[in-house]
């Protein structure tokens, strides 16, 4: 895995920038699962958030590590 993005002129490290793209993710299918009413099926929707985003962080990060790195 890269330690550090180049973004826009920043270097970010890159766990920051997974965990910001899994909780940008996170939010969007919460949304549609509180808009489609499909929370009710969870006991407590705090904690079906968190391990929601705990497993996006970890699927992205996966995928970012199996991304051939060039340089």
């Amino acid at each position: 895995m890269l330690e550090e993005l180049h973004i826009v002129g920043v270097y970010m490290p890159a766990a920051l920038v997974w965990a910001v793209l899994a909780g940008i993710a996170a939010h969007v299918i919460c949304s549609y699962l509180r808009r489609f009413r499909w929370f009710v099926l969870f006991g407590h929707p705090g904690i079906f958030e968190l391990a929601l985003l705990s497993a996006l962080w970890w699927l992205i990060t996966i995928l970012a590590d199996m991304y051939p790195q060039h340089g």
